[in-house]
């Protein structure tokens, strides 16, 4: 009965000698992952200060003012340059600029529209090229010429 005991105590005591060597690991394994974020967010500390000091180089209004000096060519503006908001061109529709292309090249997907819709839909891009008509070219079109760089305009907002 006693060296049951004694073998019990024994092992007892690997047992928490083990279990204590774990703690002791998990917490130096923790303490290192504290160090290394510490370190990373230092790092990003500094890079935004570098970024904000880069900022305020960039957006300095002596610096633009001696670049627009120098590309601009001192150019005054012209009454004509003058624009109100109304006189502004509506913003573009977006739409799927990649599936219109995909379309007119013929490698849309088709889609699953219900038969009462289908009816009220234009007719697909396609149906030109089904019919054995000549593919577009887009390297057959002219490109028009780069238009020459147009002054700035300034806006004025209504009702000031």
């Amino acid at each position: 009965m006693l060296r049951i005991l004694n073998v019990l105590a024994i092992v007892a005591l690997v047992g928490s000698a083990v279990y204590a060597y774990s703690i002791k690991y998990a917490t130096l394994y923790q303490a290192e992952k504290m160090a290394k974020l510490k370190r990373e967010l230092q790092s990003e500390t500094d890079n935004v200060a570098m970024l904000r000091a880069e900022w305020s180089h960039v957006a300095n209004p002596v610096r633009i003012e001696a670049l627009a000096d120098k590309y601009l060519g001192g150019q005054v503006m012209q009454l004509s340059q003058i624009s109100t908001v109304a006189g502004l061109p509506d913003k573009a529709a977006r739409g799927d600029e990649i599936g219109a292309k995909l379309a007119d090249l013929g490698l849309a997907e088709p889609t699953n529209t219900p038969a009462s819709f289908a009816s009220a839909t234009p007719a697909a891009p396609n149906a030109s090229k089904a019919a054995g008509a000549a593919p577009k070219s887009s390297a057959a079109a002219p490109r028009p010429a780069a238009a020459a760089p147009k002054p700035p305009v300034a806006v004025l907002k209504e009702g000031r």
